[in-house]
């Protein structure tokens, strides 16, 4: 590559910082259950809506990955945008679960196109610039915007809906539309080298269906199919670390959503609310910064504790204090977290360039399963039982989960990554 690409590669990592701010100053994150509960909907008609937005993802994840590995990163990234546009649209002027649904759907088409693309981008931007090793800081200090986006964005959406929910969706729509502009000066990276070596192997024992330039989209999901499942047969460590993190993520996303309810329960209005979603926001900050170095650190090993903090979070809602519950949220968004640029380190170290995109996609597509059977059961269950009873039933279940996996798997939660 010339300068000027080199350039070009490096100016992405700052625009995604950009695009990775706007993209996250999403301020219906801290009301949209209440909102949905405002139109009339119990929480197993929201649980089956966060069903719908993740069964949409399953039918999506692997065509998008294979769309961003063909028709390139920057294009699924735009069209992701535009997406969100449209879904934040539709979620400000409709009152029915139906256009809900339709605006469930179109968001998870827009996060899948955006999933494996942004991340694929930044890190085959680096490791073309031979600064793959440096990714790992990259992704903390973009996980810190996110958590200080999403805390910014909570509160301003708590005071924005205390006056009225129209103001708080209309400015979703416009930082929506300002999120696209970083993204269409971005650079598309050309595909360097390879990953792991069985994965590189894996690869090649794929059998080919004419150059990717020639195969269509649905040729290049079909061929990414069998690659991917190529790769997981090979490796079963990839396998490992997609089942076990889309557990514990599900886990601790389906705890952070209906805590809007539980605090709601407890008289607390929309801006109280906010301001408790910043201080986890501010948590979650020290985790994705403290991150590397723990990582770094204590390898393998620091992931047993984070994991347990969750579990451990999850079982502090059945007290029934919401003091209790508040502290406890904060510690599990700092432990989610601290989690975050470890899978994500550890999922892209084993896998090669041109199968990134499908195989995060995979990822993310294993996270939607975990939370389509989650979430629909969660609402049901808590409108006949209590949000606090099934709290507690999920936060002991999570932590038999962690202590069965911890056993099986000792040996892999107890060396260092390698």
């Amino acid at each position: 590559m010339n300068e000027k690409q080199n350039l070009r590669l490096k100016r992405n990592v700052g625009l995604d910082y950009v695009h990775t701010f706007l993209s996250n100053m999403n301020m219906q994150s801290s009301i949209w259950v209440l909102y949905l509960a405002y139109y009339g909907l119990h929480l197993a008609q929201i649980g089956l809506l966060e069903g719908i937005y993740h069964a949409t993802s399953i039918v999506c994840e692997i065509p998008s990955g294979a769309a961003a590995d063909l028709w390139g990163r920057k294009r699924c990234m735009i069209l992701s945008n535009l997406c969100i546009v449209v879904s934040c649209e539709i979620m400000l002027f409709s009152k029915s679960f139906g256009w809900f649904a339709v605006s469930f759907a179109v968001q998870a088409l827009g996060n899948n196109l955006n999933s494996g693309s942004e991340e694929a981008l930044i890190y085959d931007s680096m490791k073309c610039l031979g600064q793959e090793e440096h990714y790992m800081g990259v992704y903390g200090r973009l996980n810190v915007l996110i958590e200080v986006a999403q805390g910014l964005a909570t509160v301003a959406g708590g005071v924005l809906a205390e006056f009225s929910y129209f103001w708080c969706y209309a400015a979703c729509v416009v930082i929506a539309v300002l999120a696209l502009l970083p993204v269409l000066w971005m650079a598309e990276p050309p595909q360097c080298g390879k990953a792991a070596d069985t994965a590189g192997e894996s690869v090649k024992d794929v059998p080919t269906e004419g150059a990717p330039a020639q195969r269509t989209i649905w040729e290049t999901v079909k061929h990414h199919f069998a690659a991917s499942a190529c790769i997981l047969q090979k490796d079963a460590r990839i396998g490992k670390i997609i089942g076990f993190y889309s557990v514990v993520f599900a886990a601790h996303t389906l705890l952070f959503f209906y805590s809007q309810q539980y605090f709601a329960d407890f008289g607390y209005n929309k801006v109280q609310i906010s301001v408790i979603m910043l201080l986890v926001g501010g948590a979650s900050c020290l985790g994705a910064l403290a991150s590397e170095k723990m990582y770094r650190r204590f390898g393998k090993r620091c992931l047993i504790p984070e994991t347990v903090i969750i579990a451990a979070a999850i079982l502090c809602y059945g007290s029934g204090k919401a003091g209790v519950a508040a502290a406890a949220l904060m510690c599990a968004g700092f432990a989610n977290a601290a989690l975050y640029p470890v899978q994500s380190d550890s999922l892209n170290a084993l896998i090669p360039s041109e199968q990134r995109a499908t195989l995060i996609s995979v990822d993310s597509m294993c996270f939607s399963i975990a939370m389509i059977v989650l979430f629909p059961l969660a609402g049901a269950f808590a409108d006949r039982w209590g949000l606090k009873t099934v709290l507690l039933l999920l936060g002991a279940i999570l932590l038999l989960f962690l202590l069965t996996v911890f056993c099986i798997e000792k040996e892999s939660f107890s060396s260092d990554h390698s």
